[in-house]
């Protein structure tokens, strides 16, 4: 997975971007016009995965795909994957060969976080839809960078976090809907204070901490440590760097926060109407982070314009406290309330508008999936938001519109962080 000698990233991505122009610029074509054997859009989607960790292969199986390419920098797991799959599905160490198969209709990236923005845009801009796992990227700049690709090529994207349209919602003990609904009602008033702790049933997963006295480590034969670490800075190999509890370590992602956030935090965004904006302001209550392993937090609280408040509650001293309060009522963990006969106060109230939950029929037909790349980096900037404040260790204040902070260049620094030579976004 080294880089090829003489190839800068720029021309590779120009050659890319030239010869698979008019493919980004279609719907979904039949691929028989292609070549022999390709199958046309109404049969199964082909999918490639890049990352065979635990993560990319529990994808392997996805309804209304096909698996037909597989990479990763380990040979480890790529070896487990393939023994998944079908015979005759390609194998790379290197994801830029595979985006270039023309055979793929869906590019899905289960790395570590500090590739997803590179990877992601790059297969977007080959032409390929694209699943990506939280969060979406690493920092705010990447994530910029990401939905113009993914717009500029005219491609379907699709987040990992399902949360906002299907599955029990934690400890809520049921899904986002009715949750949406109530607050639509306007049965608990507003501005509305939500508060993500582990007494309203969401673990913030505090052992995702990294260590400060990491001996080097000889690489393993069967891993590419240069292309594992890719656009992270240079640092001698341990083990506990990389694959499980890579999350641990700034350089990668930003701990229980990095890990958990956007599937706590995007379902609020959809439920409070703010897909289409930012808080301004974020405040952090934790104990001096170092500078390379990331460490736990007490308080992490979130303020939009209109007061609306998101609070990360890492001590959880209250157990008490309402998952959503508001002026006129709350909400408690289970769907508990203090507003009397809620549920039947609720049915007289409309149900919130469908979504498209679909990926496989979003990308036959070219709909925008229900959490996309406008959305998804919405929720993922409150994630990235908060661990700037934290490895800063002070609060800041958020430009919804112009995507910075205000009058303070240590976190504007921060929202498009140096990449190791020869990577780009």
């Amino acid at each position: 997975m080294k880089e090829e000698k003489g190839t800068s990233a720029s021309s590779r991505r120009s050659f890319i971007k030239g010869s698979l122009a008019t493919l980004a610029t279609f719907s979904i074509v039949p691929r028989h016009v292609l070549g022999k054997g390709y199958l046309a859009p109404s049969d199964t989607l082909t999918k490639a995965i890049v990352g065979t960790g635990s993560m990319g292969r529990g994808h392997i199986p996805y309804a209304g795909t096909k698996v037909v390419a597989l990479c990763d920098v380990d040979k480890r797991h790529l070896d487990i994957a393939v023994n998944m799959v079908d015979k005759g599905v390609k194998t790379f160490s290197d994801y830029r060969e595979l985006i270039q198969l023309p055979e793929v209709d869906i590019v899905h990236v289960a790395t570590p976080p500090h590739w997803h923005g590179i990877i992601a845009a790059d297969a977007a801009r080959a032409g390929k839809d694209v699943w990506c796992e939280k969060p979406m990227t690493r920092t705010i700049g990447e994530g910029k960078r990401l939905v113009e690709a993914v717009q500029q090529h005219g491609r379907v994207f699709r987040l990992n976090t399902w949360f906002r349209f299907e599955s029990n919602f934690y400890g809520m003990n049921t899904t986002v809907k009715p949750i949406k609904k109530l607050v639509q009602s306007g049965l608990l008033g507003w501005p509305l204070k939500v508060t993500v702790s582990k007494h309203t049933g969401f673990d913030w997963k505090f052992y995702w901490v990294g260590k400060t006295n990491n001996a080097p480590q000889p690489v393993p034969a069967e891993l590419d440590y240069d292309m594992w670490l890719g656009p992270a800075p240079y640092k001698p190999y341990s083990e506990h760097r990389v694959h499980q509890t890579f999350r641990g370590y700034w350089d990668y992602d930003g701990g229980g926060l990095g890990d958990m956030g956007q599937h706590y935090i995007d379902p609020i965004q959809y439920f409070l109407g703010k897909d289409d904006t930012s808080p301004v302001s974020v405040e952090v209550d934790a104990p001096q982070q170092h500078t390379e392993a990331v460490g736990t937090w007490r308080r992490i609280t979130y303020t939009y314009a209109d007061g609306c408040q998101i609070v990360l509650d890492g001590e959880a001293k209250d157990d008490k406290v309402a998952y959503i309060e508001g002026p006129k009522g709350k909400l408690y963990q289970n769907f508990k309330s203090d507003i009397p006969d809620l549920e039947k106060k609720l049915a007289a109230f409309p149900d919130p508008e469908p979504q498209v939950t679909d990926f496989v029929d979003a990308v036959k037909n070219r709909k925008k999936f229900a959490l996309n790349e406008e959305n998804g980096h919405r929720s993922c900037t409150i994630v990235n938001m908060g661990l700037i404040a934290l490895r800063l260790g002070r609060s800041l204040k958020f430009d919804p519109d112009k995507q910075e902070f205000i009058d303070d260049e240590g976190a504007n620094r921060l929202i498009n962080q140096p990449m190791r030579a020869p990577w780009t976004i």
